[in-house]
């Protein structure tokens, strides 16, 4: 096979991936919160434990 078969058949499998991506990325944000998990809030002595420093919710209760 040419060298340029290989450089298509690499574009082609890195679309596909880009597009897997997107698609469920996509289909993940249209995911309806489940049923009795709409109103959880965040227990703060837990938050307070917990070791890792780049979690969303732990520099959420920071800030308030």
């Amino acid at each position: 096979m040419p060298s340029y078969g290989y450089l298509i058949i690499a574009i082609i499998i890195l679309i596909a991936l880009l597009v897997i991506f997107v698609v469920s990325f996509v289909l993940y944000k249209k995911t309806p919160v489940p049923k009795g998990c709409e109103d959880i809030l965040i227990d703060d002595e837990k938050c307070s434990s917990c070791q890792n420093n780049e979690c969303r919710f732990k520099h959420r209760n920071e800030k308030e």
